[in-house]
């Protein structure tokens, strides 16, 4: 970070700049956030300080953090105001893996993966829909 924002603590600063790029859409709702060794040259930074960063955006639900997965920017927008409602429907299906999944994931086309479905509503209109795939029996 080139700048150093005098009188408050360098995670705030980082998770701001991170809070920022969420809200205006350059991290995409429902996405990977950058891999912490990334975000830690990027700022300059310890990886301590990058998952504080990281801690204070998880406390304010605009993260989750997925064990072995990554950080992923939160379908649900806390920006939402007052008179606004965000609620998120999960659904969970077998799916077939087509070629790009196949080759994603490193297996034959046709083969069994499972697809979460994350659709964000707010005020029961669709805001998002987010699906995650993941092999059966892989943790979540």
């Amino acid at each position: 970070m080139p700048t150093p924002h005098y009188g408050q603590p360098r995670y705030r600063a980082i998770a701001e700049d991170l809070r920022r790029r969420i809200a205006s859409g350059v991290i995409p709702s429902g996405s990977l956030l950058p891999a912490e060794s990334a975000l830690s040259a990027e700022f300059r930074a310890s990886r301590g300080t990058i998952r504080q960063a990281i801690a204070v955006l998880r406390d304010e639900r605009l993260v989750a953090t997925e064990h072995g997965r990554g950080t992923y920017a939160s379908p649900c927008r806390p920006e939402d105001g007052p008179g606004e409602r965000s609620d998120v429907e999960t659904r969970e299906r077998q799916v077939a893996a087509d070629p790009e999944l196949a080759a994603l994931f490193a297996v034959e086309v046709g083969a069994a993966l499972v697809e979460q479905q994350n659709v964000t509503l707010t005020n029961g209109a669709v805001g998002a829909v987010v699906r995650i795939y993941r092999l059966p029996g892989a943790k979540q």
